[in-house]
């Protein structure tokens, strides 16, 4: 029975092909972070789940700690700006965080659905905190995203920076959105883990042990 039940809900058999448009399962969490070091699957996983994709080659002449062989666009994704570069492992769990959490919020909350979502970059060849010295930040690969706002299809502007201690609503959508990205993404940040993250969600796939949720 259990071999069964298994092969009828894939989204939980840690051995099945993950597949981005199944309902999130007890082994997609660890799925998703298997991509991090497998270029060649994350790619599967893209063509699996009839993603559009666009693999850049790495940059000529860039630092060693920015270089990577996965920079890879998804032109199908409501972002604004659109088409950025970012780690595949990135924007596969961006996919589902976008339609396993985000938009159901919003049509349950606010009974309108997502026309875009606004983010602050994802590669950028930096150190945190633009510092001289220090940790590489994940931007420095592309392996972060940072969201700022939400568009709904009525014109409707939800932001990080104006509605986390705003109204009812829109409180409760930004943190339901917030606590759905960290069942996919390895670090999750946002206004409850310091000033810096004022205006915006931190998310990126660093190999963290543990990772990090506030």
């Amino acid at each position: 029975m259990g071999a069964v039940w298994l092969h009828q809900h894939p989204q939980h058999n840690p051995w099945a092909p993950l597949d981005l448009r199944e309902p999130y399962g007890l082994a997609t969490s660890a799925k998703l972070q298997s991509l991090r070091d497998d270029v060649q699957t994350c790619r599967s996983v893209l063509e699996r789940s009839e993603v559009a994709f666009q693999i850049l080659p790495p940059d000529e002449g860039q630092q060693d700690q920015c270089r990577r062989s996965d920079k890879t666009v998804l032109p199908g994704l409501p972002l604004s700006p659109d088409r950025p570069v970012a780690s595949c492992p990135v924007l596969a769990a961006f996919e589902i965080w976008l339609e396993q959490t985000v938009r159901p919020a919003a049509i349950e909350i606010f009974e309108e659905d997502i026309a875009s979502v606004e983010h602050l970059g994802t590669y950028s060849c930096r150190r945190i905190g633009n510092s001289a010295e220090g940790t590489w930040s994940e931007h420095a690969q592309g392996n972060a995203i940072d969201i700022a706002a939400f568009n709904l299809t009525n014109g409707r502007r939800i932001s990080v920076l104006d509605d986390w201690n705003g109204e009812d609503r829109e409180q409760e959508f930004l943190n339901a959105v917030r606590d759905g990205a960290c069942s996919v993404y390895a670090t999750v940040l946002s206004p409850d883990y310091n000033a810096a993250h004022r205006d915006h969600f931190h998310f990126d796939q660093s190999k963290r042990f543990g990772g990090v949720c506030r």
